[in-house]
C-alpha cells in the first residue's frame, strides 16, 4: 500500500483549493476518511498523519476495528471519531449506539428511536444525519425529500441523539455544473428544515469524484476513501 500521509496531504490541498474557490474557510469542512475494507494499520498510519475521523460501511468490520484501535489517540490526545456511513439494519442498532459517534444513514423513525433508546447512559448524544435519496434512484437508500420534514421533526425530538443534518449519495454526473445540482438541492432541504425551527449544521456530501462541487454548495463533511487509502481489497460477506 502506498503511504497514506502524502495522499492525505494531497487531498487536504485539494480541499483547501475548493474552499478558496467557494470563498469558504477550510475549517468549515471536515474530512471523513472512509476506511472500510482497510485494516487497523492503515487507520494508524492516517492518524499519524493527522486524521481523526473515520467512516465505516460494514458494522461488524467496524466493531472489530474500533476495538483494535480503542487505545489509539489523535495527536491532540483525543479518541478516534467513528462514523457509520453504510446501511443500518434494526437488529444492529444496539452495537452501533454503543460504539459509534455518528450515524449518517438514518432514513426511518424506527432506526432513530432504537438508537436513542440504546445509547449508553453517560455517553455524549449520538450524532445523526438523515440520508436523503436526493437523485430519486430506486436502488438507493434514503428518505424521499417530501417525507423529510415530518421525519426530521420526530428525530430531532428524541433524547440521547442529536440530529445534526443531512447526508446524500447523488448519482454520478459528468461535469462540475451537473455535480452541483443535487448538492444544491440537499442544501436547500436543510435550509428549509432550519426555517421550520430546527438547528441543523451538517451537510455530509461529496466524495472523491465530486468533492469540489459539494464544497461549492456547502458541504461540511466530505467522505473520501480511495484517494487516501488506494484501491480497495475485496470484502467477503462474512467480513461485513
Amino acid at each position: 500500500m502506498t503511504s497514506v500521509a502524502p495522499k492525505l496531504q494531497q487531498l487536504r490541498e485539494r480541499m483547501a483549493q475548493a474552499c478558496a474557490a467557494a470563498g469558504r474557510p477550510v475549517q468549515e469542512v471536515t474530512l471523513l476518511a472512509v476506511s472500510k475494507t482497510f485494516g487497523p494499520e492503515a487507520v494508524r498510519e492516517a492518524v499519524a498523519a493527522g486524521q481523526c475521523a473515520f467512516g465505516e460501511n460494514y458494522v461488524q468490520e467496524a466493531l472489530d476495528k474500533i476495538a483494535a484501535l480503542a487505545t489509539v489517540r489523535t495527536p491532540a490526545g483525543q479518541p478516534l471519531e467513528w462514523h457509520l456511513i453504510g446501511p443500518l439494519q434494526s437488529n444492529k442498532t444496539r452495537v452501533v449506539a454503543e460504539a459509534f459517534d455518528w450515524v449518517h444513514t438514518v432514513d426511518r423513525l424506527k432506526i432513530a428511536q432504537r438508537l436513542s433508546e440504546q445509547r449508553p447512559p453517560g455517553r455524549a448524544p449520538l450524532q445523526l444525519c438523515l440520508q436523503v435519496n436526493i437523485s430519486g434512484e430506486g436502488s438507493k437508500s434514503g428518505v424521499h425529500p417530501d417525507a423529510l420534514p415530518p421525519l426530521a421533526q420526530q428525530v430531532a425530538a428524541l433524547p440521547n441523539v442529536r440530529l445534526r443534518g443531512l447526508m446524500a449519495i447523488p448519482e454520478p454526473a459528468a461535469d462540475f455544473a451537473a455535480q452541483r445540482l443535487p448538492h444544491r438541492a440537499l442544501r436547500g432541504l436543510m435550509d428549509q428544515l432550519n426555517a421550520y425551527g430546527l438547528a441543523l449544521d451538517t451537510l455530509s456530501m461529496g466524495m472523491s469524484a465530486d468533492l469540489e462541487a459539494a464544497i461549492a454548495e456547502g458541504a461540511t463533511i466530505v467522505r473520501v476513501g480511495t484517494a487516501i487509502f488506494g484501491g480497495r481489497p475485496a470484502v467477503t460477506a462474512c467480513g461485513r
